[in-house]
């Protein structure tokens, strides 16, 4: 069964799997929510799923090929699969919600 609420204060304190930069929250289907707080620099890579970033907490600029934009608390940022995209100049208190879903490759436009 799939939780009904997962909450900041949870995800906040959540295990980190070895080799993974976000903790994993949810799961069903093809749908993920990870949790991401990344502390001096985002390392990330391109990922195989599409994916919605939604701001916890902190500012930042969201970098995604050559478009960059400031961001902020409650902000939804979108990524699709294979984009290349990190957060720079975040703030130290940067939290986000991620959202990975769809099939390996991304969907449509």
């Amino acid at each position: 069964m799939v939780a009904t609420l997962v909450t900041r204060r949870e995800a906040a304190i959540a295990p980190m799997p070895p080799g993974r930069l976000s903790a994993l929250m949810l799961q069903h289907g093809s749908m993920s929510l990870r949790w991401y707080a990344p502390k001096g620099s985002d390392p990330q890579t391109p990922h195989d799923q599409d994916e919605l970033y939604i701001v916890a907490a902190g500012t930042g600029t969201f970098v995604r090929g050559a478009e960059r934009v400031a961001f902020g608390p409650h902000d939804v940022l979108f990524a699709a699969a294979g984009d290349v995209h990190r957060f720079e100049d975040f703030s130290a208190d940067f939290a986000t919600w991620v959202v990975f879903y769809g099939a390996e490759g991304g969907e449509s436009p």
